[in-house]
Formats: structure tokens, sequence, C-alpha cells
């Protein structure tokens, strides 16, 4: 009978363990499970300037006394030497010109509003704009920072790879992306990125002053990420059961 019920504990000790490593189905990404959240694919919106977007911008012109004077670009060094923030109006002020008002504007948009300001006082003149803080930031369980959006249509995978991926640790279930919009209240998106149609989603892309948070998943407290971590487990639990075993009078 003590055999037996020691045997009992030596088992139930062994499906703790068992259930205590990562599994694809815990971690994995692109799974195709119906029961995991499916997602509708929307079209792709590119992002609109908001209150607080830096510009940089330079123009081309023949006369270049009056391109290295209007550009926010240095010639000879190549780096950008000031950026123009919008307000809360949503204009920019730029010299030699009116506030223009970018805030809701694409790069491209924004790109063509201001060539077209700049013309009125050079006939000639052509506009090169980008957005200066076009970044976004990861905390939690994804190495936290901030990163640069080096390209259009930046997809969370791509986002979080720049981060270190995300460890084993993390909710894969519940990522948020808190997301402002200007001077309005920011969006909290909340997803499982585990799911394939996630591709194509309002989830997929990364967009500037984004933050992306990767709470830590609960149930990791019990969890192994190591082969080695599996088997030191196996051996603490079973060496503390003999040895508590052993202080109880009359079990053997």
């Amino acid at each position: 009978m003590r055999i037996k019920y020691f045997q009992i504990i030596v088992f139930a000790l062994l499906l703790v363990a068992l259930n205590s490593c990562y599994s694809y189905r815990q971690v994995g990404l692109l799974q195709e499970r119906e029961d995991l959240p499916q997602y509708d694919s929307i079209a792709y919106e590119p992002y609109r300037l908001q209150v607080n977007d830096e510009i940089v911008y330079r123009v081309i012109t023949m006369d270049q006394t009056i391109a290295k004077t209007l550009s926010t670009n240095n010639t000879s060094t190549g780096q950008y030497a000031n950026s123009y923030r919008i307000y809360s109006d949503g204009t920019v002020d730029l010299p030699f010109l009116p506030p223009i008002k970018l805030a809701g504007l694409t790069e491209l948009e924004a790109r063509d509003t201001l060539r077209a300001a700049m013309r009125e006082i050079i006939p000639d003149a052509d506009v090169k704009l980008s957005m200066y803080n076009k970044r976004f930031t990861v905390l939690g369980d994804a190495n936290s920072g901030t990163y640069y959006i080096y390209k259009e249509r930046m997809t969370i995978f791509q986002a979080l790879a720049l981060s270190g991926d995300l460890r084993n640790a993390g909710d894969r279930r519940h990522v948020r992306i808190i997301r402002p919009h200007g001077n309005e209240e920011p969006e909290v998106l909340e997803f499982d990125i585990r799911t394939n149609t996630i591709i194509d989603s309002k989830y997929y892309y990364v967009y500037p002053n984004d933050l992306i948070y990767v709470s830590r998943d609960p149930a990791s407290f019990y969890k192994q990420t190591s082969y080695s971590g599996f088997l030191a487990l196996i051996t603490s639990s079973v060496s503390l059961l003999i040895t508590v075993l052993n202080y109880i009078p009359g079990l053997w």
C-alpha cells in the first residue's frame, strides 16, 4: 500500500513536470487552428501625420544658395540639422512660409502640399519630405526598446524581430498595440499573435508611434524553456518527495 502511495505521488509529479514545457500550440506563430481567433483581412492604410509628429525636408532647385537656406538637410554632411514639429492645430511653421496644415496627410500628400507652397516663391522648386520620428516602442517580454521603422508596411513580426523576438514567457494570446491618434484618445488593439489570420488584418502592420506591449503569461511561472530545466525540475521534485517521505514515521 505504501509503495502504491509513493508511485501515485511520483506519477503526479511527472504529469506536472510534463505540463511545464512549452509546446508549439502555446508559442508557435502562424498556426492554422479553428480554436484560435479568426481575423478579417483589410486594405492597408498609409500612415497619416499627427500632432507632435516631426518632419524633415529638402528643397531641390537650380539656385543652390536658396536650396541650402531652405532645406533641413546639410548637403555637406548629409545629416538633418533641424526637424519641424506639427503643432496642436495641425500646422507646421517652416522658414519663409506661412503655417501649413499637414496633420491628417500622408507623407506623399504632405510633400505635394509643401512643394506647392514652395513653388509660390521658387518656381522650379521640388521637395523631398519624410517623417523624422518614424519609430515604434516595444515593452514587456519581447526585449524592450525603441526602434526605427525602416520600410513601408512593416509587419508585427518584423517589428518584434528587431527587438529580439518574443520570449517564451510572453503572453501570445493578449499582445497589445497602443496606437495614438493625435489629440484623440489612443486606440488599444489586443490580439492573439499565434493565428495565421493575423496576416493582412488590422493588427498586422506597425505604424509610427505605436507601442507594442507583451505581458508575461501567468502560467509561465511553471514552465521550463529547455530540457535541462525540465530534467532539473523532475530530479529536484523526486528528491524533495523522498526526503519528506523519509521523515514521515511508519510510512515505510
